[in-house]
Order: structure tokens, then sequence, then C-alpha cells
């Protein structure tokens, strides 16, 4: 028996992801959730009970991992990265009690859960950078700020698209992200769409498409969250949300 080569035994194995990039893809699961809910809640057929049930299981495993691989890090327990931890802490005990709940119910308890997992790696970050502040091999990111600012805004589910009679449009909960920004997005990989998964504009309206992080565009966002020149992310998540605002190209 002959032993094979050395070159044979190696293949290409995925980095895995840093607890920063974790908790932006934890947010995108929730924006996922909440907009499958948001579909049952509009569909013509009642579901049953247990109709978001695994999504809800597997959220709550998914945020448990997050905190475990934040406490992972041992970092210096700062207020701020221990509301952190707390705030997840809740977001699964949210998830778990989501499970069972009339959708109605349900919803309401993931409603913030997007931008709460937003803000806990906004805060990581923060605490991360700190660490390493006197590093030398720190690494180098360019991204122009109305990039960044429209990544973190797919990131917390604020961002859909929709098209009528030939026309284009962006519809966002908070900061605008101009069509041509969105685009140039999706043209280099950061962002992507999830068609006809979010829910309609009005009542019996169409479903829109859902904007979300790649992979490739969470690990952007990831290396430039906090930074300077990104957008202001230290304050709660706001209990409700903003006027939805459209723009057309």
């Amino acid at each position: 028996m002959t032993t094979p080569p050395g070159d044979s035994l190696l293949f290409e194995v995925a980095a895995p992801p840093t607890p920063v990039e974790r908790l932006l893809r934890l947010a995108g699961q929730y924006v996922q959730h909440n907009d499958t809910l948001d579909r049952l809640l509009r569909a013509d057929s009642p579901s049953g009970p247990d109709a978001h049930t695994a999504s809800a299981q597997q959220l709550a495993s998914a945020t448990r991992a997050a905190v475990k691989a934040l406490t992972d890090e041992r970092l210096f327990a700062s207020r701020e990265l221990s509301d952190a931890v707390v705030r997840l802490q809740q977001l699964a005990f949210l998830s778990d009690a989501s499970i069972g709940q009339p959708l109605a119910t349900a919803r309401m308890l993931t409603a913030l859960a997007p931008a709460a997992a937003m803000h806990c790696a906004d805060t990581l970050a923060l605490e991360l950078r700190r660490r390493r502040r006197n590093a030398t091999d720190a690494p180098t990111h360019q991204l122009a700020a109305t990039h960044r600012t429209a990544l973190w805004e797919i990131g917390c589910g604020n961002v859909v698209a929709t098209s009528s009679q030939g026309r284009h449009y962006v519809h966002c909960l908070d900061e605008h992200v101009p069509i041509g920004t969105l685009r140039a997005l999706e043209t280099s990989g950061l962002a992507e769409r999830d068609p006809k998964s979010a829910p309609s504009a009005y009542q019996a309206g169409p479903l829109q498409d859902r904007i979300l992080l790649t992979s490739v565009g969470t690990t952007a966002l990831a290396a430039v969250i906090c930074s300077p020149s990104a957008p202001s992310t230290t304050a709660a998540p706001a209990a409700t949300a903003t006027k939805r605002t459209a723009r057309s190209r």
C-alpha cells in the first residue's frame, strides 16, 4: 500500500467566521425569519402555531452559539460588552419563547432581533479594536461611506426593492440607500436579493425583494464596522420603525 503524495491531502477549508461576522450573519437570519412570519401572517389560509418552530429553534441555538463565541474572546468585561451578552441571551430566550405562540405574538417577540444583533456586533467590534489598537499588522480596508451605510442598513433588515412599470425602487426604513449604491453592491457581490420574500408595502400588495448581505458583504462590513466614518450605531435600536421612504432611479 502506497502513501499518497502530501499535496493530495491538501484541500481548501473555509475559515470559520469571526465573532463579529457570526453576529452579522445572525442578524440576517433573524431578518429572514421575520420575513417568513410576515408572509405567513398575510397568507389567505391560516397556518398552525408550529409553522415557525424549526426556524425559531435554529435561531435560539445560533444565538447561544454567538454568545459562546463572544465570551470565548475573553475580552475585558466592560459594561457595554456585558450588556451585549445579556441582550443576546435575551434574544435566545425570546426565540425559544416564540415557539408554539400564535404567529402574531411570535413575530412581535423577534421584531427587534436583527437590529439588536447588529448593535451587539458593533459593540464587539469596538472592544476588539480597542484591544488591538497597538497592533501593527491590522489589515486596512477601503469601503466608501455610502456603501458602508448601505451595508449596515441591509444588515438591519431595513432595505427592500421593488419594480413597477419598468421602474425600480429601493425602500428604506432609516438611512436613504440610493439605487445606484445598491446596484454597485450587488455587482461587487456584497449584497444580493431574495426575490419576493419580504412583505408587501401595503395590504394585498405584491411581495418585495429582500436585500441581504452576502458572505463577502458580511466580511467587508465586519472589517469596517465601528470605524470613525461608519454610521452611528451606538444608540439602542428604536422600539418603533421609522417611516418608510421610497426612491426611484
